[in-house]
C-alpha cells in the first residue's frame, strides 16, 4: 500500500530517485526503491540533470502525532493511508515509467517489471508481438492490467526478479478464463535471476547456448584476498578448534563471512549483523565449549556491542575474535566507526583487561596466536582478541594515493 519505483535500467535508476523523493514530498509517505541484484551489478553511461532538486528547507510535521508509533496514533494515519489508494493508483497508471503496448497477437500478453523488460526487449525480435505492459512503479497499475484483458489477452506472462508477487496478484485481478504463467507455473525459474536466455524460453524463443548455460565454464565464488590478515586468524582458528572435541566457531556478516567456504570451511552458523557473540553466549551458556565467536571491527561497533556486554553481565565462557582490518572493507573501504578504540570499547563494558588482547596475524606470528587462542579458550568467563593488520586493498589504495600525490608535488 505504499509507493515503488522499480528502475528497469541505469538511467530510470537516476531519475527515479528524484522522482520519489517528490512524490514523497506530495503524498507524505514513505517511497520505496526496489532495486534487484542484477540492476544494483550493473553499470552504465547516465544523463545527469542540469537543474539538480533543490534541498529541503528544514521543516516540523504540520501534525507531531504523523511521528509517533503509538497505536492511537497509527489506527487513525491508516484511515488516511486507505483514503489515499486510489490516488497513489491513479499516480501509477499515469506514471510515465509504466506504459502497455497492445501487439499484434493480443490474445498473448506479457507483464515485465523493472529489469525484466530489458529481458524481453533482447527477445522481442525474435517472437511474435505481444501485446506488453512495463510496470516499474507500484502500486501495481490494475486499469493497464484490465485494459490488455479488454483487448483480448487470453494467456498473460509475468516476469519479475525475486518471489512472484505480482504473478500472484495478477491472477486475483484478471478473470479465471485467462491463464496467467510465470515463475509459478514453471514457465520462468521457481529460484534464481531472471536472465535473457530464461526469458527467451519462455517466450519460446529457440535460445542459442551461452556462457550462462554454458558446460565447461566452472564458477568462481567469491575468496578472502590473498594476503588478507583474516586469512591467518582462521588458519590459527581451525589449527586450535581441531584440538578440542566440541568447538564451535560462530560468524559474522562481513569479508571475513568468506571463512566458511573453501579452503578454511572454519564458520559453524552465520546469520545476521552481531549474531556471532550472541549466538556463542547461547552456546556457551548451554554447555557448549569452546564457543568463539568471530566478528569485524565495523560489524562489532554497528551492532556487536549489547552482545558483549550481555555476556559480560553473565559472565559467559566464550572467546571473541574481533577481527580489525582498519577499515569497512566489505562496503568500500569506508571509515570505521571505532578505530582505535577497540580495547578501550571491550573493557568499557566490563571485560577484564588481561582478557582483552591483540595479536598482528601473521604467519610468523602463528605460534603467539595459537598460544593465546588456547589461553583465552581455556579462561572460563568473557575474553576478547583483537586480530589488527590493515586490509591489503585499503592499503594499496592508499599507496597509489600516496605515489600521486608525490608525483603531483
Amino acid at each position: 500500500m505504499m509507493p515503488i519505483f522499480e528502475p528497469s535500467n541505469q538511467q530510470e535508476a537516476y531519475e527515479m530517485t528524484r522522482a520519489a523523493f517528490e512524490l514523497s514530498e506530495a503524498v507524505k509517505l514513505p517511497v520505496l526503491m526496489r532495486v534487484t541484484t542484477r540492476m544494483a551489478h550493473s553499470r552504465a553511461v547516465v544523463e545527469v540533470t542540469e537543474n539538480p532538486r533543490k534541498q529541503n528547507e528544514i521543516n516540523r510535521p504540520e501534525d507531531v502525532r504523523t511521528w509517533i508509533l503509538l497505536p492511537a496514533f497509527a489506527k487513525k494515519r491508516y484511515v488516511q493511508l486507505l483514503a489515499q489508494q486510489d490516488d497513489l493508483m491513479k499516480a501509477s497508471v499515469e506514471s510515465k515509467y509504466n506504459f502497455y503496448r497492445k501487439g499484434n497477437n493480443p490474445e498473448r500478453g506479457v507483464i515485465c517489471t523493472g529489469i525484466a523488460y530489458n529481458y524481453y526487449m533482447e527477445n522481442a525480435a525474435n517472437c511474435e508481438e505481444r501485446s506488453v505492459l512495463k510496470v516499474a512503479q507500484y502500486p501495481l497499475p490494475v486499469e493497464l492490467i484490465e485494459k490488455m484483458v479488454a483487448d483480448g489477452a487470453k494467456e498473460i506472462l509475468v516476469m519479475e526478479e525475486g518471489q512472484p508477487v505480482v504473478e500472484e496478484m495478477v491472477r486475483a485481478i484478471v478473470p479465471s478464463t485467462v491463464e496467467v504463467k510465470g515463475r509459478l507455473t514453471g514457465d520462468l525459474p521457481r529460484m534464481g535471476e531472471l536472465t535473457p536466455d530464461s526469458v527467451g524460453a519462455a517466450l519460446g524463443v529457440v535460445v542459442e547456448p551461452s556462457y550462462a548455460n554454458a558446460q565447461n565454464v566452472m564458477p568462481r565464488p567469491p575468496a578472502l584476498c590473498q594476503g588478507c590478515g583474516h586469512r591467518d586468524v582462521y588458519d590459527a582458528l581451525n589449527k586450535v578448534a581441531a584440538e578440542y572435541e566440541d568447538a564451535r566457531i560462530f560468524g559474522d556478516i562481513g569479508c571475513y563471512t568468506l571463512g566458511a567456504l573453501p579452503p578454511f570451511r572454519s564458520i559453524d552458523s552465520c546469520v545476521d549483523m552481531g549474531a556471532s557473540i550472541t549466538m556463542a553466549k547461547g552456546a556457551a551458556d548451554a554447555g557448549v565449549h569452546p564457543s568463539i565467536a568471530v566478528i569485524g571491527d565495523s560489524t562489532f561497533t554497528h551492532s556487536g556491542m549489547t552482545g558483549l556486554l550481555d555476556a559480560v553481565n553473565d559472565n559467559s565462557r566464550i572467546t571473541i575474535i574481533l577481527s580489525d582490518n582498519l577499515t569497512t572493507a566489505m562496503t568500500g573501504g569506508q571509515d570505521s566507526a571505532g578505530t582505535s578504540k577497540y580495547e578501550a570499547i571491550c573493557v568499557a563494558l566490563g571485560v577484564e583487561p588481561e582478557h582483552v588482547r591483540v595479536v598482528v596475524p601473521l604467519p610468523k606470528n602463528m605460534e603467539e596466536i595459537t598460544r593465546i587462542l588456547k589461553e583465552e579458550i581455556d579462561y572460563p568467563g568473557v575474553s576478547v582478541i583483537i586480530p589488527r593488520r590493515e586490509c591489503i586493498q585499503t592499503a594499496a589504495r592508499k599507496a597509489r594515493e600516496a605515489r600521486k600525490a608525490k608525483e603531483n608535488a
